[in-house]
């Protein structure tokens, strides 16, 4: 099967999520990266292509235009304030899209996005990670089958320390970026916490109906929420809670959600990613471990196999396979939730998603 001619849009040579998607789309070679504009800059732009040994544009623009003929699908990785800009040109001139998490920076720009991604005949894609680990996969089937029975209520929590000084006033570029409302919209719901509620949708199967946050921007002088707990009301009268915090000092990246029901519990945790915790009615633990990686069970897969499973299902998809990606409607969801969760902060009430 010929591989899906790919150009990425963000990215450069030194930032994290670029090399990131670059890795996962190298891991089952389904992709190849063929161009890119890599950075707003235009020297660095060109510099990183340059060291890609791929065609490199100073503008995404130019990028678009220019490769029209010999590019099938775009991969976008920038700040979130151009996110729709691109995706939305991309999409018209005829490219499938793959777009990194939040879908926008703002509601009114994800409602536009969405449904320019619903009316076209182009893959619409987003990465949200977590939703590549396998024992989240199993979390989701065994619960649609029905192994919890009624489901009652869910806890998510994603921690992180990294911005619990203000880094971004000494110029630390993915914190000034992200620390800025003009770039990124919302601060750490945005960021992390849409990662956060994308988890409970997919793993329940539920939607998000109303939320109540207590929000804060605890680092003196910050611009966008830091710190998030949001209560949750789902569909079937199931409850929830949701903390996002990026100001916890020492935490590195605390990812874990779990989920009650009727006839026991499921836990998943990222420091123990390859497991899936069942906890009985009467008290009974039983851990599953992942079997379903490139390896044989017992070599451990992390985060880049979890970025990797998303890509090859983008790759499925762009290929007319039948498979499931996250795609407008997850992320327009996502988008909802942050709109309303930061609303409910200025009402003190519950706010509809």
């Amino acid at each position: 099967m010929n591989r899906i001619r790919t150009a990425m849009i963000g990215g450069g040579i030194g930032g994290f999520i670029g090399e990131i998607h670059r890795m996962a789309m190298r891991l089952d070679d389904r992709f190849d990266l063929v161009a890119g504009a890599l950075s707003s800059e235009s020297a660095r732009a060109l510099e990183s292509a340059t060291q890609l040994g791929i065609r490199g544009y100073e503008s995404w623009q130019e990028l678009l235009e220019n490769e029209k003929d010999t590019v099938d699908c775009v991969v976008i990785v920038t700040p979130n304030n151009s996110h729709a800009e691109i995706a939305t040109s991309a999409l018209e001139l005829g490219y499938h899209v793959v777009l990194d998490k939040p879908m926008t920076r703002t509601l009114d720009e994800a409602v536009a996005l969405a449904e320019i991604a619903s009316n076209s005949n182009k893959v619409f894609a987003m990465t949200y990670t977590y939703t590549g680990y396998p024992m989240i996969r199993q979390m989701r089937a065994r619960i649609l089958a029905g192994e919890l029975g009624t489901l009652r209520t869910v806890s998510v929590d994603y921690r992180q320390g990294w911005l619990a000084e203000p880094i971004e006033k000494d110029g630390q570029k993915q914190a000034s970026w992200r620390t800025d409302p003009k770039l990124s919209g919302a601060g750490a719901l945005g960021d992390i916490g849409s990662h956060a509620e994308q988890l409970v949708r997919y793993t329940t199967g539920l939607t998000i109906k109303q939320v109540r946050g207590d929000i804060h921007s605890l680092v003196d002088g910050r611009r966008v929420d830091d710190h998030a707990s949001v209560q949750l009301k789902l569909e079937n009268g199931v409850t929830g809670d949701l903390v996002c915090s990026q100001v916890c000092t020492g935490e590195r990246n605390h990812v874990s959600i779990r989920v009650w029901g009727s006839k026991g519990s499921f836990l998943w945790s990222h420091g123990q990613c390859d497991e899936l915790k069942f906890t009985a009615s009467n008290g009974t633990e039983t851990i599953s471990f992942c079997e379903e990686n490139r390896a044989p069970s017992g070599h451990p897969a992390g985060f880049i196999e979890a970025f990797a499973n998303i890509y090859r299902d983008c790759a499925s998809k762009i290929q007319g396979e039948n498979v499931e990606v996250i795609n407008e409607k997850d992320g327009l969801a996502s988008m909802k939730f942050v709109n309303a969760a930061l609303l409910s902060k200025e009402t003190q009430a519950w706010s509809d998603v």
